[in-house]
C-alpha cells in the first residue's frame, strides 16, 4: 500500500512537471511582446564619459548602473525621487538621453527636465502645451521644437514659425508620406541654434473624406491624398537661426513637386544637405546650402537608375570636410567617402550584401555601421577603416544583433537572438576583442507553453535560379503519415522581410496557435522584398505583382512535393501589399487557393499614393498595361473558393475606396464574397480589437479550407 501511495504520489508530481499550458488565441495575439518575451535589460543606456550604463530595474521603479568590469550595480535614482524633484508622476525613470556623467533629460507631462543625479534635483528645460505634437528637444542649447495643427514652434518663442501668408504650408511634419527614410519634420542644428524645419504645400492636392462615425450624425474628415498620376505636395525646406531670429527657405531646383530628403547638417552648421530626388525617382542631386543664406553652394554629384534611386540616409560627417553616403548604385547598398566640394575620394566597401545604417565613427578613422553581412536573414555591426579599407564583422554568432558603444567605442553592448537564442546580451570590449560581461541569456519563455516548430530553407524563385527563404510552422504533434492543411502568410513587398534569424524566426505567435489547429503555417519571402540588394528588389518595376505570384507559387509546387500536405487545403492571408497579394492569387490564380483573407489590400495601383506608388510602377499613364494588368477589379470573375476583404474604415494609408470599387466590380459580376469593415481603425486593427480581427481571419480560414 505504501509503495502504490509513493508511485501515485510520483506520478503526480512528475505529472506537474511536464504539464505544459495551451496557447490561447487572446495570449498568442496580445502577449508576444509582453507575457511571452524573453528576458532583457529595459531601456539599457552608455553613460557619456565613463564605462557605466544605466538601466531599470525589474519592478521599473529604479535606475541603476552597472560596469563593464563587474556584476556590481548600484542605485543612480528612484521613480519617487523623481517624482519628488519634478512634481509629476512618472511611472518609471525615463531616460532620453544623458548629458554627461551625472545628468539625464527625461520628460512628462508637457514638460521637459534636466535631472541631476547626484542631488536628486530636476531643473525644467522646457515647456509645450497639451496639443503640441512631434516634440523635437535639442540637447545641446535645451532649446524644443514642436508642432501645433500645421504651424512649428519654438520653446523660446512665442509665435508659429514657418507659416506662409497664406496659410497654406505643413510645416514640421514628415513630408513625402514618410517615404525616402523621412521620419521626423525638424532637425536641429549640432549646437541647437538653427532648425531645419521640412514644409510642404498641399493647396493642389485632392482632398479625400474619411468618415467619423463618433458623432450622432456622422461626419467627414478630409485628409490630404495625393493618388498617382494626380498632383502632389510642394516641398520647401527652412532654417530658422534663433540667434538673429531670422530663417531662409530653399525649394526644389527642378520641378516643384520635386522630393526634398535626407535633410543633413554640416559639422559647424554653416551649411546643410538635401537629397533632390525627381517626382519620376530615376534622378538624385546632392545639394549643398549655405545655412545663413539659403544660397545652393554647389550640387554635389547626382545619381541615376533606370528603375529608381531612393536616397534614404542623410549625409554622415566623419570630420570637417568629409562625410560618407549610402548608395546601392553598385547593386547593394554600401558606404562611399566624399570630401565637402563632391568629390569621391573612395568606395569604403564594396559588400555583396546590405549595409542597413551608420553607427557611429571614432578617433582612428573607423566607421561602423550594421548590415546583414553575407546571411540576408541576419543583422550585424561592422566597421570599416577609411585610410586602409580593413573591414571588420563586431558582433560574433549567427543571429539578429542589436548594439550601442561607448562614446569612445571602447566597449560595444550587444543583445541578441537567433531562431534558436531567446535574448542573449553581453558587453565586448572592443580593444581586447572578446567579451567583457555577459547580462542576460534569457531562457525559453514558451517552456512550458504547447508548441510547434518551425522548419527554414531555401527554394528555388519563379525564375529558377534564385535561393528565397522559407519558413515552415509545424503543430506539437506532427504526424508525417497524415495530410495537413496550409495557411501561407504573405507580405511580398519592398522594404519588409519576414523570415530572419531571430527569435521565432520573425513568425507572430498567432501562427503557432494556427499551428495547434491542425494547420501548417507557411511563408516565402520573394523577390521584391527587403534585405537581398537592388535587382532582387527592382525586379518588380513597372509590374507590381508578377514576380511576387511566380515566387509564391514556388512556393506553392514546394509545398505539393511533401507528403504531409494537403494540396487541396491551401488558404493564404495577408495585409496591405500582402493583401493585394492574397486578391491577386485568389483572383489571377484561381483554383489554387480554397481561401483567402486579405487585409486593407491595394486592389488598383491608381488609388495608391504618389511616393510610394510611381516608384515602383511609375505613372498612370507611363505604364498603362502595368497598371491594367495589376487591377484586381478585372479578374472579379475568375473567383473559386472564398475569399474575405477587410477594411479600416478609416484607412489613411490605403484608402478604403480599394475594397469598396472591387467590392462593386463583385457585385456587378454577380459574384459572391465577404467584407467585414474595421469601424474607425486605420491601416490596421489595434489594441483589443486584434484580438477580434484575428479570431475573424483564422476562423474563416478554418470553417472554409475544406
Amino acid at each position: 500500500m505504501k509503495n502504490l501511495f509513493l508511485f501515485l504520489l510520483l506520478g503526480a508530481v512528475s505529472g506537474q512537471l511536464i504539464a505544459q499550458d495551451q496557447l490561447t488565441l487572446e495570449d498568442a495575439v496580445m502577449n508576444q511582446y509582453r507575457k511571452y518575451y524573453p528576458a532583457n535589460t529595459t531601456m539599457f543606456n552608455w553613460v557619456p564619459g565613463t564605462e557605466t550604463y544605466s538601466f531599470l530595474s525589474a519592478d521599473y521603479q529604479t535606475l541603476l548602473s552597472g560596469n563593464v568590469k563587474n556584476d556590481k550595480t548600484k542605485d543612480i535614482i528612484t521613480t519617487a525621487q523623481l517624482n519628488k524633484a519634478t512634481g509629476k508622476s512618472f511611472r518609471y525613470v525615463n531616460v532620453i538621453e544623458w548629458k554627461d556623467a551625472s545628468h539625464f533629460y527625461t520628460s512628462a507631462e508637457n514638460q521637459y527636465f534636466l535631472v541631476n543625479t547626484e542631488d536628486k534635483t530636476a531643473e525644467t528645460v522646457a515647456s509645450f502645451p497639451g496639443q503640441a505634437e512631434n516634440t523635437d528637444l535639442s540637447t545641446a542649447s535645451g532649446n524644443l521644437a514642436y508642432t501645433v495643427e500645421n504651424d512649428v514652434y519654438v520653446s523660446t518663442a512665442s509665435y508659429p514659425i514657418g507659416r506662409d501668408e497664406n496659410g497654406l504650408l505643413v510645416s514640421g511634419q514628415a513630408i513625402a508620406r514618410s517615404e525616402f527614410g523621412i521620419t521626423k519634420g525638424t532637425f536641429w542644428s549640432n549646437n541647437g541654434t538653427k532648425l531645419g524645419i521640412y514644409q510642404k504645400d498641399e493647396s493642389l492636392v485632392a482632398d479625400y473624406p474619411l468618415l467619423d462615425i463618433t458623432s450622432p450624425t456622422g461626419s467627414l474628415k478630409s485628409i490630404k491624398y495625393p493618388m498617382a498620376g494626380q498632383s502632389s505636395e510642394k516641398p520647401q525646406v527652412s532654417v530658422l537661426n534663433l540667434e538673429n531670429n531670422k530663417s531662409v527657405s530653399v525649394r526644389p531646383t527642378g520641378a516643384e513637386d520635386d522630393y526634398l530628403t535626407n535633410f543633413g547638417w554640416g559639422p559647424k552648421d554653416e551649411f546643410f544637405y538635401l537629397a533632390e530626388v525627381n517626382r519620376g525617382q530615376n534622378h538624385m542631386k546632392l545639394h549643398k546650402y549655405n545655412a545663413t543664406t539659403g544660397e545652393l553652394v554647389k550640387t554635389l554629384f547626382e545619381e541615376k537608375n533606370d528603375r529608381w534611386v531612393e536616397p534614404e540616409h542623410p549625409v554622415y560627417f566623419v570630420n570637417d570636410n568629409q562625410f560618407v553616403w549610402m548608395s546601392e548604385r553598385d547593386g547593394f547598398m554600401n558606404l562611399y567617402l566624399y570630401d565637402d566640394q563632391g568629390a569621391l575620394v573612395k568606395q569604403l566597401t564594396k559588400n555583396k550584401w546590405v549595409a542597413q545604417e551608420i553607427l557611429g565613427h571614432d578617433e582612428l578613422g573607423n566607421v561602423y555601421f550594421q548590415g546583414t553581412g553575407p546571411n540576408s536573414m541576419e543583422t550585424h555591426a561592422f566597421r570599416v577603416n577609411m585610410k586602409t579599407g580593413e573591414q571588420e564583422q563586431l558582433t560574433k554568432g549567427a543571429g539578429t544583433h542589436r548594439v550601442s558603444f561607448t562614446d569612445n567605442f571602447s566597449y560595444m553592448y550587444d543583445a541578441m537572438s537567433s531562431i534558436d537564442i531567446p535574448n542573449k546580451e553581453i558587453i565586448v570590449s572592443l580593444k581586447k576583442g572578446k567579451v567583457s560581461r555577459e547580462l542576460i541569456n534569457a531562457p525559453n519563455p514558451y517552456q512550458n507553453v504547447v508548441m510547434g516548430k518551425a522548419e527554414y530553407g531555401t527554394i528555388k524563385a519563379g525564375d529558377g535560379k534564385t535561393d528565397l527563404n522559407y519558413r515552415l510552422i509545424k503543430p506539437s504533434n506532427f504526424d508525417p503519415t497524415k495530410k495537413y492543411p496550409v495557411l501561407i502568410y504573405v507580405y511580398g513587398g519592398p522594404h519588409a522581410q519576414l523570415i530572419t534569424n531571430s527569435w521565432l524566426g520573425g513568425a507572430s505567435l498567432w501562427m503557432y496557435w494556427m499551428a495547434e489547429q491542425g494547420y501548417l503555417v507557411y511563408t516565402v519571402d520573394n523577390r521584391g522584398s527587403a534585405n537581398r540588394g537592388f535587382e532582387f528588389e527592382s525586379v518588380i518595376h513597372r509590374q507590381v505583382g508578377k514576380a511576387e505570384m511566380e515566387d509564391q507559387l514556388a512556393g506553392v509546387e514546394h509545398l505539393k512535393s511533401m507528403k504531409f500536405v494537403d494540396p487541396d487545403r491551401l488558404a493564404v492571408h495577408g495585409w496591405s501589399f500582402g493583401g493585394f497579394m492574397t486578391t491577386s492569387l485568389m483572383l489571377r490564380q484561381s483554383g489554387v487557393f480554397n481561401v483567402g483573407v486579405a487585409g486593407g489590400p491595394v486592389t488598383d495601383w491608381k488609388y495608391y499614393e504618389v511616393m510610394y506608388g510611381e516608384r515602383y510602377m511609375d505613372r498612370p499613364d507611363e505604364n498603362v498595361e502595368g497598371y491594367d494588368a495589376n487591377r484586381l477589379h478585372n479578374y472579379v470573375e475568375n473567383l473559386k473558393g472564398d475569399l474575405m476583404l477587410i477594411h479600416g474604415t478609416i484607412d489613411d494609408v490605403v484608402v478604403m475606396q480599394h475594397n469598396l470599387t472591387l467590392v462593386q466590380a463583385f457585385v456587378e459580376a454577380g459574384v459572391q464574397m465577404d467584407f467585414f469593415p474595421y469601424p474607425m481603425h486605420k491601416h490596421n486593427v489595434g489594441g483589443k480589437d486584434r484580438v477580434h480581427l484575428m479570431e475573424k481571419v483564422l476562423t474563416y480560414v478554418l470553417e472554409n479550407n475544406k
